[in-house]
């Protein structure tokens, strides 16, 4: 009966490797997901934010305000010549995910807080800010975030913009 053994090792291992991808790392705390906020509905959007991926290892803007409870529909276009990505989180996770991806350069991600986007190409997330805080982002692949391609979203405390608001709201970003 070694088979079931087998079998609960790799499901063991799955959760271990889905764990790590997810934000939940070996110092055993739990995801910080709802502190960060939450995948978003396109039909709950409050406005668009346009952010650029640079190969100077920026992004523009590098400092973006939301409300609590926006939802706001990224627009990240990748202007340069390599492959970048925009990864949501705090930055003690970032720091850990950006260290495994020195180690693994290759991983490719399916998370909602991550968006991969190919030179030249964009691509949309959208993300729903539930905490007044300060959500890090930064591109995780190699050598990126250490260049300094990294930024902050300032969530204030307050009521979001109505949906009905997001022509006027579109001038102010």
């Amino acid at each position: 009966m070694r088979t079931p053994t087998i079998f609960l090792a790799a499901a063991l291992l799955a959760v271990s490797v889905a764990a790590q991808a997810s934000g939940s790392h070996a110092g055993g705390h739990a995801h910080d997901g709802p502190s960060i906020g939450q995948p978003g509905q396109a039909d709950k959007v409050s406005r668009t934010v346009s952010i650029d991926m640079q190969d100077n290892m920026r992004f523009v803007p590098a400092t973006v305000a939301v409300k609590q409870g926006e939802t706001i529909r990224f627009v990240v276009r990748n202007t340069g010549a390599l492959a970048h990505e925009l990864v949501l989180g705090n930055i003690k996770d970032l720091k850990v995910h950006a260290k495994a991806m020195q180690k693994f350069p290759d991983m490719e991600h399916e998370e909602s807080n991550m968006l991969s986007v190919a030179p030249g190409a964009q691509g949309e997330l959208l993300w729903h800010f539930t905490s007044a805080t300060t959500v890090d982002f930064a591109c995780l692949r190699p050598g990126h975030y250490e260049a300094g391609m990294k930024g902050k979203i300032q969530v204030a405390k307050g009521k979001a913009t109505p949906k009905n608001k997001e022509q006027h709201d579109a001038h102010n970003h």
